[in-house]
């Protein structure tokens, strides 16, 4: 394999795609991965799907129907995934980066915030639930994993989807917790203009003092799903 300049950032944009092959390619880069292996940032709206997070509870799952559950190895209980949601997967030497967990969480989270900011809403935290909330409502959420170092997993913005399902479940293990579209709050935010100000974002918390390039992003074209460190 190359070696890539180590605080290189390479984003892929996988399009939509079925949760599994996506889960299991980013734990096999998490695992391959060497001290020389670029951080990627990989963005994808996934076909409809609850994931439960190692900790979640069976009793958070209340009426899934015709959507699949899959039993992952992030943080977290139990959320929903679906076209109109940015899902973003950091896969981040926080090593590298001289960072751990909870600022690897803080960063994330301020991206969010920021890139709301830019599309006139106000957003925040909130204390001992990880995600971004306008007022009560929750319209990110995170769910995250870090092994030899490295994270991957990450956070789910919903933009434009039909939120019906995350009535069939306690959403992050909260009964009654509302959740929100961006889109309902700025009906001029675009998912592909979101999704290419979350980059910037997330380029600016992560990479930007490091002193690499912003990185080139098109939301148009779509990349493969690596197989192995290096392709």
């Amino acid at each position: 394999m190359d070696a890539v300049t180590p605080i290189a950032l390479r984003v892929r944009n996988l399009g939509r795609q079925a949760y599994e092959p996506v889960w299991r390619a980013m734990q096999a880069y998490t695992d391959q991965r060497d001290g020389n292996a670029a951080d990627e940032l990989w963005l994808v709206e996934h076909d409809p799907v609850f994931t439960q997070g190692q900790a979640g509870k069976a009793e958070h799952v209340l009426a899934p129907g015709d959507i699949p559950v899959v039993q992952v190895d992030r943080g977290g209980q139990v959320t929903y995934h679906g076209p109109g949601q940015i899902v973003a997967y950091p896969l981040f030497d926080l090593r590298r980066l001289g960072i751990g967990v909870k600022a690897l969480v803080f960063r994330i989270e301020q991206a969010l915030i920021d890139t709301l900011a830019e599309f006139g809403v106000t957003a925040d935290r909130l204390e001992g639930a990880p995600g971004v909330y306008v007022g009560p409502a929750k319209v990110a959420a995170l769910g995250l994993r870090v092994r030899r170092g490295c994270s991957f997993h990450g956070l789910a913005f919903n933009i434009q989807m039909d939120l019906e399902p995350f009535a069939r479940i306690n959403p992050c293990g909260y009964r009654g917790l509302q959740v929100v579209n961006l889109a309902e709050l700025n009906a001029a935010a675009t998912f592909s203009a979101v999704q290419q100000t979350l980059v910037r974002h997330l380029w600016q918390q992560f990479h930007r003092t490091s002193g690499s390039e912003e990185p080139v992003f098109d939301p148009a074209v779509t990349e493969p799903i690596p197989e192995l460190v290096g392709t």
